[in-house]
């Protein structure tokens, strides 16, 4: 929670955020450190039913997508594609695999690995684009 957060504090706006884990391995947990950082001041839950739901940062707009249960995007794609890219946004996308074609090559993936109960393991693959993002003290050599 606590480098999901410091990473929010980091954005400026435009970027995609792919969260990878298996089912209840802490992607929406991330994104609500995201959202803190963003300074978003209500609670973020998966929008795992609803799809998408968008909240306000204190300067960004902070969109998070859950496509866990859907077997084609249909609609959702167009929504998604719509938001991609615009730089007063952050986009957060859960379970991306079938709109991957539309992420942009200059995501940030987050997988995320559990090693137990309250342990969790990060991989954070970003191009030199995001490089400022990532705080320097969580990157290793």
């Amino acid at each position: 929670m606590k480098i999901a957060e410091e990473i929010g504090a980091n954005l400026k706006g435009g970027e995609v955020i792919e969260l990878v884990s298996d089912l209840g391995g802490g992607k929406t947990t991330f994104a609500q450190g995201i959202a803190k950082g963003l300074g978003v001041k209500e609670q973020v839950h998966s929008p795992s039913f609803t799809i998408s739901v968008e909240h306000l940062g204190s300067h960004l707009r902070f969109i998070h997508f859950d496509f866990y249960r859907l077997m084609e995007p249909g609609i959702m794609k167009q929504e998604l594609s719509e938001v991609i890219g615009q730089n007063d946004t952050v986009v957060i996308i859960e379970w991306a695999d079938i709109v991957e074609d539309l992420l942009p090559d200059s995501k940030i993936t987050v997988t995320i690995k559990v090693i137990s109960e309250n342990e969790r393991q990060l991989e954070i693959k970003y191009n030199q684009d995001y490089e400022n993002i990532i705080p320097r003290k969580y990157l290793t050599s």
